[in-house]
Parts: C-alpha cells; sequence; structure tokens
C-alpha cells in the first residue's frame, strides 16, 4: 500500500474532497508520487479513512490538471510531465508576474518594501540543505507580489495552471542555485523601490526564465518522467523583452 501520510489525518470539520486534491496534488508535485505509479479510490478511502466518492471527486479535479490519468474500469495512474505544460506555465506566470511588478513599482508601497525584505532574510538564513523550506518561501514570496496589488485570484489561478513547472522545479531543487534566486529576488524589490517600471518587469522576466536552463537536464536525468513531443524538445519561446525582440 502506498503510505499516504497517515499522521496527518484530514479535519473533518473542513470539506474533504479539497483537502485530498491539496494532500495529493502535493505528493505528485514533490514527485512522492511518481509517474506510472497507480492509486485507486478504494486505497486512497482506506488510508484517508473516508468513502469512495471525495476519493473520486479529487481524482477528477487532478486529472483536469494533468496530474492523473484516469482509466474508467482499469487504472487510475499518475500521469508524466506534459513537457509542452511546463513551457505554456512558465511562459503565462511570466507574462502576468511581468505586469504585477510593473503595478507594485508604480504605486510603490514602503511598508511593502519592508516585508518583502524581510521576507527575504528569511530565504537568507535557510541551510543550504533546506530546499522544502527555501521553496515554500519561495512561493510565499511570489504570492506577496500578487496580494500587494490586489491580484490573489489571478495567483490563484497561476497555481492552478503550474503543477505541471512545479513537478519539474522539486525535480531539479538540488541543482537550482539558491544564492541565485535570493538575489534575483531582491533585485525586484529594489527596482520596486526605485520606481523603475521597466527594471522591475526586466527583473521578474529573467528569474522567470530561469528554469528553462535546467530543463534539458532535468528531462536527461528522469526521461521516463516527461511526455516529450515527437522529434525532440520543442524550442521554448519566451514573452518578448522590453525591446520588442523574443529571447
Amino acid at each position: 500500500m502506498l503510505q499516504m501520510d497517515p499522521m496527518r489525518p484530514l479535519d473533518p470539520a473542513l470539506p474533504i474532497t479539497p483537502q485530498l486534491t491539496q494532500r495529493l496534488r502535493d505528493r505528485i508535485i514533490r514527485n512522492h508520487l511518481k509517474p506510472g505509479d497507480r492509486i485507486s479510490e478504494t486505497e486512497i478511502a482506506k488510508v484517508y479513512d473516508v468513502s469512495r466518492q471525495p476519493v473520486r471527486e479529487a481524482f477528477i479535479k487532478l486529472a483536469d490538471q494533468g496530474l492523473l490519468l484516469i482509466r474508467p474500469q482499469r487504472r487510475t495512474v499518475v500521469s508524466r510531465i506534459a513537457y509542452q505544460d511546463v513551457l505554456d506555465a512558465r511562459f503565462l506566470r511570466e507574462a502576468i508576474e511581468a505586469d504585477i511588478v510593473r503595478l507594485l513599482a508604480k504605486t510603490r508601497d514602503d511598508a511593502l518594501i519592508g516585508t518583502l525584505r524581510a521576507q527575504i532574510e528569511l530565504q537568507k538564513r535557510v541551510h543550504a540543505d533546506d530546499l522544502e523550506t527555501f521553496t515554500q518561501l519561495d512561493e510565499q514570496f511570489h504570492r506577496m507580489l500578487a496580494d500587494a496589488v490586489g491580484k490573489a485570484g489571478t495567483w490563484s489561478f497561476v497555481e492552478g495552471v503550474k503543477a505541471q513547472m512545479d513537478r519539474v522545479r522539486f525535480l531539479s531543487l538540488f541543482d537550482y542555485p539558491m544564492a541565485l534566486l535570493i538575489e534575483q529576488h531582491t533585485q525586484i524589490v529594489d527596482a520596486v523601490e526605485a520606481r523603475d517600471l521597466d527594471r522591475a518587469e526586466e527583473n521578474a522576466r529573467q528569474h522567470l526564465r530561469l528554469m528553462l536552463d535546467y530543463l534539458p537536464g532535468v528531462i536527461a536525468a528522469n526521461p521516463s518522467f516527461f511526455d516529450l513531443p515527437e522529434g525532440g524538445l520543442a524550442p521554448s519561446v519566451n514573452t518578448p523583452t522590453l525591446g520588442g525582440e523574443y529571447t
């Protein structure tokens, strides 16, 4: 039987389906459940001590996010990482966050700047081996940017479409340069504080393009995890730079 963190029971006072969906989503994104792993409604229901109905609903939601492949009357398996979905999610996220930091730079809030710098200090204190904590802080940093300009709903939308991108990020955690990510966060805040709209946008774009440098290596190290297009890897198309050219 798959070990689904049985020491963390679901909260019966809260809706069960969203809890199950998030719990299973986290385990797939963190590759605790790997592409090709089989899971069943009966098994999950037993682990979490719930009926099969909320499990079925959670499976459907995860299938909609491209994380599960449901084969009626046969089996449900964890899907492979769709390469094109990774590129699409990163493209979308860059476009959205570039506009978010422009808005922040235009309406600079000194209290927010202080809060962001304090959050970056927390990132700097994370031990090099504690990549899970750093990832949580990184996610929090980007969510704070969206919340600050009243775009919490937009960030929720981004979270819903970037599941495949997050799976790649967890596969590449040990290769990601934590110090560089922190420096890029600092550069974004510096530009926002200086009210330099163009620099803030460009810093955000460069930050979100970093994963493209690591993607081919992650695929080469984990080829069975990915659903690749016929003919090999397609080139990534980014949003345009401020000069108007695609890079």
